[in-house]
């Protein structure tokens, strides 16, 4: 058959004959690549699974209670605890999970540690490195003794004819993008290409039962970069934030098929690799030992079933603009604009003139709403020119009508903030009940303010 030329959106996967400007299934704009096609051949795996008769096999049933595999049955220690529970327990065989993230966030330097635990079990296959380079990595984070095997192939019908014969526990391919398969016209990383060899790994994964672990590249937007059909078909999304210019990152769970996907891992990068960080709260908080700045509050957030304080700072200034500047980093632009009208309308605030500019310190992203209330006491004391009590501390979700709402895990959170040290906590009406607020605090103490506002809040914070 002659090769034919499809255009294929690289956000969706969505085919058409003919280049269009905005992609008619996912709506995006300007995500259609050009992708040649021609007559496919069944190889690599494929083909000897169907000379060993495995597609008659892959149409016998099984009754579920006679299927194996518990919740903890079979799960791969990555020796690692923060990952572990980001996986929910460990890798489990047969699944596929990918980890993205922007350059230099310490992906590979994760991996190459996880690989120095499993020892012998793990097979790298690197496409963007040589063996030598490989080791080199490897000495300098003191795994290269470990025994784990590497493969520096970026062919897939070799790569899967290694793992047949090796039959490695784990895979680790650096990078997705990096690979292709020979069936398919096209240069690496192409859709149809990023496409077919994570489908063909994936068939690999589930019919032998290996752990197959993808890095993959993100695009500009900070989303992993290839079709958006990638993302369905792996078990586990594990994606890396952090300024790479910062010495941590968070490890977030954006899909998990075996865990949740509230959890977040920390870490903080060295010269040794990437060790966990223990007690995320103390790693963020700045040890201030004098007097709090103005535009500085301190939150409480909640990621999975581990509370984290993190502080919020803000400037306000005078703009010498006709439209005043909002600018937020580790917050939503757009939150942080909400909030600046809220305070305007319903707090009396005069921010119409001011340019208003947000931090989360650390370069921690945030995108729980509990962190309204913090974002917007930080920018009420950066406008007054008034600090913050020293030792309070405050989480809540803020409506446009200007009311302070409740959050889930309060007890969690309060519990946290008295655990640290906190004795004033501002925090949403009804949320200490049942909780250590009211009098388990106050016999300690501990001041907990329960507002309705956000009129209220920044009356009380900014006493």
């Amino acid at each position: 058959m002659a090769s034919r030329t499809l255009y294929v959106c690289s956000s969706c996967g969505h085919e058409e004959p003919k280049w269009l400007g905005r992609c008619p299934d996912c709506g995006a704009w300007s995500t259609f690549v050009e992708e040649v096609r021609g007559e496919r051949k069944a190889s690599g795996f494929a083909a000897r699974a169907r000379e060993a008769g495995s597609r008659a096999a892959a149409g016998k049933t099984l009754r579920l209670d006679e299927v194996g595999g518990g919740e903890a049955e079979g799960r791969i220690g990555t020796g690692i605890a923060e990952l572990d529970r980001i996986l929910g327990g460990g890798l489990v065989p047969g699944s596929l999970v990918l980890v993205g993230g922007e350059p230099g966030v310490g992906k590979s330097t994760l991996l190459l540690q996880v690989m120095g635990r499993l020892g012998g079990r793990c097979l790298m296959v690197s496409g963007e490195e040589s063996p030598r380079q490989v080791a080199m990595s490897a000495r300098r984070l003191g795994v290269a003794g470990s025994g784990f095997e590497v493969l520096a192939e970026t062919d897939v019908d070799v790569i899967e004819a290694t793992i047949l014969r090796g039959r490695p526990e784990v895979v680790v391919v650096d990078s997705i993008q990096t690979l292709y398969s020979p069936e398919l016209a096209g240069a690496p990383g192409g859709v149809g290409q990023v496409r077919e060899c994570a489908a063909r790994l994936m068939r690999l994964a589930k019919a032998e039962g290996i752990a197959v672990v993808l890095v993959g590249h993100v695009t500009k937007e900070g989303s992993i970069a290839g079709p958006r059909v990638l993302e369905h078909m792996v078990d586990t999304v594990l994606q890396f934030e952090g300024d790479r210019f910062q010495a941590f990152r968070i490890l977030r769970a954006l899909k998990n098929r075996f865990g949740s996907t509230n959890e977040v891992g920390v870490f903080e990068m060295t010269s040794r690799g990437m060790e966990e960080v223990e007690d995320p709260s103390a790693f963020f908080l700045s040890r201030r030992e004098a007097e709090v700045p103005p535009g500085v509050a301190t939150v409480c957030l909640l990621e999975g079933t581990r509370p984290m304080l993190v502080e919020i700072e803000s400037l306000v200034a005078p703009s010498p603009l006709a439209v005043p500047r909002r600018v937020a980093r580790g917050l939503d632009g757009g939150r942080v604009n909400m909030l600046c009208a809220v305070l305007s309308r319903r707090a009396g605030l005069a921010l119409g003139s001011q340019d208003v500019y947000v931090n989360v310190t650390g370069g921690v992203r945030v995108e729980e709403p509990a962190a309204d209330l913090g974002a917007a006491l930080a920018i009420a004391s950066a406008l007054r020119d008034r600090p913050l009590e020293r030792g309070t501390a405050c989480f809540g979700e803020v409506g446009l009508t200007g009311d302070v709402r409740f959050v889930p895990g309060a007890g969690r959170r309060l519990r946290e903030l008295i655990k640290l040290g906190f004795d004033r906590i501002i925090i949403p009406e009804g949320s200490s009940g049942g909780a250590p607020g009211g009098g388990a605090a106050s016999g300690r103490g501990v001041n907990v303010v329960e507002v309705r506002t956000l009129e209220e809040a920044v009356a009380v914070a900014l006493l």
